[in-house]
């Protein structure tokens, strides 16, 4: 070890420094869960009584099965939609192809409680859309429950979906279709026994994206759930009321979650390699452009599914301008609810402008320098240590904001209830973003450029801050403005981690929804919606700006 240590000097500083992150940041907080699951809350005794009680118990054991319905209807419904939507927008000439792609994304980088928050002013007791449905003599359901839960995820989600089938749809060979066509398979049999096969992994990947997040989904179950209880509000639940005990159920909760996050990529992964279809990809698929009415078939399709999904945030920065009398919404419209949201709050808006930024700054900084280690300098520890910084994939941040209080709430690291705690938490959750973004963009980078400067004497440090790393500014660029959109909007995790001198809008949300304040609530929204779309936009004009232009 010390040899290598030698032999590497600066870059081996960062592989140790990329096992400290992960065994602080992550092995640390899960063994604090682990521990605290073993023990009982009341007594201390040591054993399996969590467990026992958890699976022998209605009340516990039933929101297991409550998530993994939730989940897998969220994740059948993101299918269901996104990969329509990727056919037709890669197979047909569609008119507003890009609109319709932006438009999608953003409604994939929005949070899911201001979903779940547009649609009760829409479907809620009193939503206007179920007064308007019931005045015509139609009695339509409220949003609360089980299903109000699989819609949000569902057109929350589906982009996954959408982006990564699209992308495989693009890879097929069309030689393979027209055989089947010439052998008389119809549309319906030569998508099914033919395309299909051939994008399973891209489907998978997609569907499992949208399982993991919708099984750690903590605001939407939360808001619109009711009585509906899932494995993480539960386990928020069982945390608040054990805050002056042990966490033990919390942390068992916790486990289980984990498990079942760690068994669907299992799945996942099972599914896409059991069966494996391959094309030489010489005969790249066609846009065909449609006539008559199968041509308004194949644009009213994906508008429809990209207008359903884009209807929330309409919702939600109409009522921020609507005047408000408390928590009655009033004739017409004006900037009250901004007003009390900049004037009464504003400390919601300034910590989450400190530490989201805060936070970019580490990950931006740490993950660079990761990136570029697990890029370059391939060994068998580096290998290990990628392996493990993608951990934070399978934390829901419910499980890791129980971890950080359960670790870092005794001596040496008194961190609870500051600032710095939800800092690290948004750093570790979101630093694979800049790591992956990082390695990704020096795979094309041809590392000859960085061997020259170091055979004309500059240390390994001093090539890679004067050569690769202005190369790898789009990549950087592209994991800090994700990262931060993300950071700005993270609620599941800061929940459990925050006190009142650290409250977030997204928390701020989430607190005025509960109460029934939806006017401030669409205002702080609203706000998040427009830092998230100046984000996008940054991110745009920047790769615009470095094109070369002929």
């Amino acid at each position: 070890m010390l040899n290598w240590f030698r032999r590497n000097g600066f870059w081996s500083a960062v592989t140790l420094g990329g096992f400290a992150i992960f065994g602080i940041l992550i092995l640390l907080p899960v063994y604090s869960i682990v521990r605290e699951s073993f023990f009982d809350a009341d007594s201390g005794a040591f054993g399996l009584g969590n467990y026992v009680t958890f699976f022998s118990t209605p009340y516990y054991f039933r929101t297991l099965f409550n998530s993994l319905i939730v989940s897998v209807g969220g994740t059948v419904g993101a299918v269901v939609l996104g990969v329509p939507l990727a056919f037709f927008t890669t197979r047909y000439r569609i008119r507003g192809g890009a609109l319709l792609s932006t438009l999608a994304t953003l409604a994939l980088l929005t949070p899911p409680f201001l979903g779940a928050y547009a649609w009760i002013v829409m479907l809620g007791r009193n939503g206007f859309l179920r007064q308007l449905l019931m005045a015509i003599g139609i009695n339509f359901p409220t949003i609360y429950g089980p299903l109000g839960i699989i819609i949000v995820f569902t057109l929350q989600f589906y982009p996954f979906v959408y982006l990564l089938t699209a992308s495989g749809l693009q890879t097929v060979d069309r030689s393979l279709e027209e055989a089947a066509e010439n052998l008389g398979a119809r549309p319906f049999k030569k998508f099914f026994r033919v395309t299909m096969p051939l994008v399973i992994p891209s489907v998978t990947s997609g569907a499992l994206l949208a399982f993991m997040l919708s099984l750690a989904n903590f605001g939407t179950p939360m808001i619109i759930g009711a009585r509906f209880r899932v494995l993480p509000t539960l386990a928020y639940t069982m945390y608040t009321s054990e805050v002056a005990t042990r966490p033990a159920m919390a942390s068992t909760i916790s486990i289980i979650l984990i498990f079942a996050a760690s068994l669907a990529i299992f799945l996942q992964r099972y599914t896409a390699n059991r069966r494996k279809y391959t094309s030489l990809l010489l005969n790249r698929p066609v846009v065909i452009r449609l006539k008559g009415m199968k041509n308004v078939l194949a644009h009213l399709i994906p508008y429809l599914i990209v207008g359903l999904s884009t209807l929330p945030m309409v919702v939600v920065v109409v009522f921020a301008f609507r005047n408000t009398s408390g928590p009655v919404f009033t004739s017409g419209f004006g900037l009250d609810s901004f007003r009390r949201v900049i004037f009464d709050v504003p400390q919601a808006i300034t910590n989450s402008l400190v530490f989201s930024v805060s936070a970019v700054i580490l990950i931006v900084v740490v993950g660079t320098l990761l990136g570029f280690v697990l890029s370059r300098r391939r060994s068998t520890v580096n290998g290990i240590l990628d392996t493990l910084l993608m951990s934070p994939y399978i934390l829901p941040g419910t499980v890791l904001g129980i971890g950080f209080i359960t670790a870092f709430n005794r001596p040496p690291f008194m961190l609870s209830g500051t600032a710095t705690i939800i800092i690290l938490a948004y750093f570790i959750r979101r630093l694979p973003y800049s790591v992956r973004s990082a390695v990704s963009i020096l795979q094309q980078i041809d590392p000859a450029l960085e061997e020259a400067g170091v055979s004309l004497g500059a240390p390994p440090a001093r090539a890679f801050r004067k050569v690769a790393l202005p190369l790898m500014i789009p990549g950087i660029v592209s994991g800090a403005v994700l990262s931060w959109i993300t950071t700005i909007n993270e609620l599941s995790t800061s929940i459990l981690l925050y006190v009142g001198g650290t409250i977030t809008m997204p928390i701020r949300i989430y607190l005025s929804v509960m109460d029934g304040y939806f006017g401030p609530g669409s205002a702080m929204a609203t706000i998040l919606l427009a830092a998230t779309g100046l984000a996008l936009l940054i991110l745009n004009t920047f790769g615009d700006s470095r094109r070369t232009i002929v």
